[in-house]
């Protein structure tokens, strides 16, 4: 299970980067240092660390919940090992779910982010994708609502949160992971939705 095995990876490094200062400073995602120096393995490496236990946590959660879901239904869709279609679809929101804070702060030597947040949006949205009228139940919900509920109110949320800012959360990356994922899942299957 691929994703239990991400979950497991990240965990590892992120713990090792909380008492390593070294490392933590290596691995994050700093546009004007990825610039300046060329270290284009930042816009992977920030993924694998974390800011802090909740930060890690919330992620981690909500990696494999969603993930241990996505990752047969990918399966399915494609016919076969859903392995490699899984690891595009993270990898992909890693990536994408960058591009925006890269562009906005590739001039900005003071700009650094961290986590997996920009994956795990992709992951969630592919499932709201797959399986839209699913109850999904959180704990700021008082009810469960339908997935493309859930999905629609994240994406506004994401959207103003990030033009609001000022609370140090990276809310591109959500709102652009989440449209990872579902881009993605109309490409591998038109049929889908």
């Amino acid at each position: 299970m691929i994703t239990l095995v991400i979950v497991v990876l990240t965990t590892v490094i992120s713990i090792a980067a909380f008492g390593n200062a070294s490392l933590f400073s290596n691995l994050l995602f700093e546009p004007f240092v990825i610039k300046a120096r060329g270290q284009w393995y930042r816009f992977i490496t920030h993924a694998f660390i974390h800011a802090n236990w909740p930060h890690l946590l919330v992620n981690m959660f909500v990696l494999y919940v969603f993930g241990r879901n996505v990752e047969p239904l990918l399966g399915l869709i494609t016919g076969g090992s859903s392995a490699l279609p899984f690891l595009a679809l993270y990898v992909g929101g890693v990536l994408f779910s960058t591009l925006p804070s890269y562009r906005r702060h590739i001039h900005d030597p003071n700009y650094r982010a961290v986590g997996a947040s920009g994956a795990v949006s992709a992951i969630l949205f592919a499932q709201v994708v797959m399986l839209p009228t699913m109850p999904l139940q959180f704990m700021f919900f008082p009810r469960p609502v339908p997935a493309w509920v859930f999905g629609v109110l994240y994406l506004v949320y994401s959207w103003y949160m990030d033009k609001r800012g000022g609370d140090n959360v990276a809310h591109d990356a959500h709102l652009y992971g989440a449209l990872f994922g579902v881009v993605f899942m109309f490409i591998l299957d038109p049929g889908c939705c």
